[in-house]
């Protein structure tokens, strides 16, 4: 039976790109369901699928896997090529990845996800500050430690899935990463799966009123390529 993975909308659901990316990169099957975001609250009608009325969700069989990390924990012990093979690199992958799941709030809230178009920014808070200082930072260790052209080496693996909401944000808000962060965003929004992910997005004509007000606190926008 083929897994089924449900997401929502390419244009905001950052959540929803991690685990999509990841599969997508490595080749593993999977339907594609996308229930988006069409009004302010989801919570009740994605109850019917999802234990926490959030996405992504995973379904194998009769198992439902909730969380993007507990999607990719549960992929990690299926399929090779989730984490790096390199013990280093793995578990730099996995405190990277943990990290980002449980931290950067501030970039969260004040450089929200839209896909589709380019703002400048509002100004951040202390905390964003922090928040890319050390995005910047890890982002240029990985490269250094692994040799690149990913996060922990040679292969696209988990770290980069979940970083890839990031990357999109860099390029909305034209978010400064240093050099080797910047070559790393080019990288990665250039492979096939982002590109896919991203014309998706461009072809999406579901608006969400509070997404679109969040992207409008967090800068105005000066281009939007959407449908």
């Amino acid at each position: 039976m083929s897994y089924v993975l449900i997401t929502a909308n390419r244009n905001y659901s950052s959540w929803s790109l991690r685990p999509w990316a990841l599969m997508t990169a490595l080749g593993i099957p999977f339907v594609d369901r996308i229930e988006p975001f069409t009004q302010a609250e989801n919570h009740a009608a994605f109850r019917a699928f999802s234990p926490t009325g959030q996405v992504p969700v995973l379904i194998d069989g009769d198992r439902t896997i909730w969380d993007s990390l507990g999607i990719v924990l549960y992929l990690a012990d299926r399929h090779p090529g989730v984490w790096p093979a390199d013990a280093a690199a793995r578990a730099w992958a996995q405190c990277a990845v943990a990290e980002m799941h449980g931290g950067f709030g501030a970039l969260r809230s004040e450089r929200t996800m839209n896909v589709g178009v380019r703002a400048t920014p509002a100004t951040g808070s202390a905390a964003l500050a922090r928040d890319v200082a050390r995005i910047a930072e890890l982002w240029a260790e990985g490269l250094a430690r692994f040799g690149g052209p990913w996060l922990a080496g040679e292969t696209f693996s988990a770290v980069d899935a979940f970083y890839a909401p990031v990357a999109f944000r860099v390029r909305t808000y034209g978010i400064e990463v240093g050099d080797a962060g910047r070559r790393w965003v080019d990288t990665i929004l250039a492979h096939p799966a982002l590109r896919a992910w991203e014309a998706a997005a461009l072809a999406e004509t579901w608006r969400e009123a509070e997404h679109e007000a969040d992207l409008h606190r967090c800068g105005m926008v000066t281009a939007d390529y959407r449908r």
